[in-house]
């Protein structure tokens, strides 16, 4: 049997239909959202949060000729519905597939790509400005949810928006209190403030025409606000009041927790995962915890990524050294700068794409002071279904150039533990960038002990082929290396790098292969070469890493190898310079495993079956 979201292929055919069959639309593309991320994973609570506000928005609004900008865009799921991508969810975040966020080149209704917070107002008062000069008559909507307002992007926005009486621009403001944590800060008052009948003095002293606050999620009462704010100038906010996860007793309950969940049973919601290996993200949890407890001066920061960073039982332990930030990465680096600077020892929980917001802070107030602060930097590399703009691709390539920063790579569990601790114990920043997910299965040491600095392990002893991996790039090639009975190194420090055994290396091989989870433009296989273009001989060289182009999404392991970043991929690329295996050259094998050698002594770790 048909349903009206049957019959719904696009806006046009929303705008068909009476404002009391959108009520029953409502009802079928919430059920639909349901079971479609159940089969999919993807984010749950924040879609379900807005099906009524997006279906009015689109009723009332001529889309995509008048434009909506969403903000993060982890809730456009029910706008990518009813915009003709509705036979495509079934392949969401999929290699191949549609992205979770609006996307330029998916979309006409897609104008503007998100995914990070807080852009939706400075898009949509671009947009606005570019339909007055083009003498259109268009309507630009930004739709922010509370958590965005916390970053002062969306301040700077609002305070330039005004300055145009004629302006076509409404602000949507999502108020469902909470980002991905619940949301913190003085704003989150006020909004109660306001909810509990206050005016909204802070809107209208940035000359923001205040509405609302209105029922998101009551059709009968969106319809007429949006029909009336369409026929005003002026820059207008709706205050419109959701809740995360509505119609899903599991997600209304627990909107944290089904924020972006794996695939799950609608009946019986998310399932206790199985016990399994440590992921990185637990490994720095336990160890925050354990220098805080050591050492009174550790504090830990995160900018609204409490639970995704690992800070949960960090706050529960040491709620009084615990700052959530919000949405407001420049003003995290500052703030622990400033800690830093009178004699605290921060560290800065963030993901390698975020950390992208607060690059001017960590040059500025952190690096030119030479301030000691630890950043943990989750998500480095590869992240699988969130795509290119949270792939972390570039923190190697864009920290590697900053003076007196430290920048190191864990291979395994314990190498990220006594990594940390070296970080935390290092007298200026420093930085450990660790994957999403899992290790090798390593089991971190209660016992820490700080790394000496920029020294690499050799883990296996080869000839002709030396293989330099950089953090969990480490397990493909000790596969590949035994293969093709290269030397591997675990090299560990991109910066400072051990130049010593590089240059040995150069000295000992008649090929270097860089191999790192990040890209090779600017990367550590860049560093390598302007170390061996100054100090070592020429030597043939491959850097192995992400081109020059965006990593789009897809399961990690398939994205790796879609590179040549498994250890087939090494292989073959190797293969293609010619290579092939024969007795070892006046310079091979013989003169490198001289025992009397210092460089080889200090720094060979040889595995032979550790690694479980």
């Amino acid at each position: 049997m048909d349903t009206l979201l049957d019959l719904i292929s696009f806006p046009a055919d929303l705008r068909k239909l009476t404002r009391e069959q959108l009520a029953q639309v409502a009802n079928e593309l919430r059920e639909f959202l349901l079971f479609s991320i159940a089969r999919t994973g993807g984010h749950l609570a924040s879609n379900l949060g807005v099906v009524e506000l997006t279906l009015a928005l689109h009723y009332v609004f001529d889309t995509p000729e008048d434009r909506i900008v969403w903000d993060v865009g982890h809730q456009s799921y029910p706008h990518k519905v009813i915009t003709g991508r509705r036979e495509q969810m079934s392949g969401l975040r999929k290699r191949g597939g549609i992205s979770g966020f609006p996307r330029r080149d998916e979309s006409p209704y897609d104008t503007f790509g998100t995914a990070h917070s807080s852009t939706s107002i400075s898009a949509a008062l671009g947009m606005a400005h570019a339909a007055r000069l083009q003498k259109k008559q268009r309507h630009c909507i930004a739709v922010i949810g509370d958590g965005a307002l916390s970053a002062g992007l969306a301040y700077e926005a609002m305070n330039n928006a005004t300055l145009d009486p004629d302006m076509r621009l409404l602000v949507i403001l999502n108020d469902n209190d909470m980002s991905i944590s619940p949301s913190v800060g003085a704003l989150k008052q006020h909004l109660a403030n306001v909810l509990g009948g206050d005016s909204a003095a802070l809107f209208g002293a940035l000359g923001l025409a205040y509405s609302g606050p209105i029922d998101g999620h009551d059709l009968a009462a969106l319809i007429p606000a949006l029909l009336r704010l369409r026929n005003c100038r002026g820059v207008q906010l709706l205050h419109v009041v959701t809740r995360k996860g509505c119609g899903f007793p599991h997600a209304e309950a627990d909107p944290v927790g089904y924020h972006a969940p794996a695939r799950f049973c609608p009946r019986n919601g998310i399932l206790p995962a199985a016990a399994g290996k440590l992921t990185y993200t637990q490994v720095f949890s336990e160890w925050l915890c354990d220098e805080a407890e050591r050492d009174p001066r550790v504090v830990g920061i995160t900018p609204a990524m409490r639970e995704g960073s690992g800070l949960v039982a960090f706050q529960q332990r040491f709620p009084d050294r615990y700052f959530d930030v919000g949405i407001a990465e420049q003003h995290a680096l500052t703030f622990a700068a400033g800690l830093a600077a009178e004699g605290m020892r921060p560290v800065v929980a963030i993901y390698s794409t975020f950390l992208q917001r607060g690059y001017d802070q960590l040059i500025h107030d952190v690096a030119i002071q030479q301030l000691p602060v630890t950043f943990a930097i989750d998500r480095a590399g590869v992240v699988g279904a969130d795509g290119a703009t949270h792939m972390g691709m570039f923190d190697i390539a864009y920290l590697r150039c900053i003076p007196h920063l430290v920048v190191m790579c864990p291979a395994d569990e314990n190498e990220c533990r006594q990594m940390l601790h070296t970080a935390l114990e290092h007298a200026g920043p420093a930085a450990v960038r660790y994957p999403r997910g899992s290790g090798p299965g390593v089991l971190p040491l209660r016992q820490m002990t700080a790394l000496q600095l920029g020294k690499a392990r050799v883990c296996r002893i080869g000839r002709r082929i030396a293989i330099l991996a950089f953090g969990p790039m480490l397990a493909p090639a000790l596969e590949a290396g035994v293969r093709l009975d290269a030397t591997v190194v675990n090299m560990r420090f991109v910066k400072p790098l051990d130049v010593e055994l590089l240059r040995r290396m150069a000295q000992t091989h008649e090929l270097l292969v860089t191999l790192e989870e990040g890209c090779v433009a600017g990367g550590a296989g860049s560093a390598c070469l302007e170390s061996l273009s100054a100090t070592g001989p020429g030597v043939k060289t491959l850097l192995l890493g992400f081109p020059d182009n965006f990593v789009e999404h897809g399961e990690p392991a398939e994205l790796l190898a879609a590179y040549g970043l498994d250890a087939a991929g090494i292989e073959s690329a190797i293969a293609g310079l010619g290579m092939t295996l024969g007795e070892s050259t006046a310079a091979g094998r013989e003169s490198y495993t001289d025992e009397s050698d210092s460089v080889l002594s200090e720094n060979t770790c040889i595995y032979r079956g550790e690694r479980s």
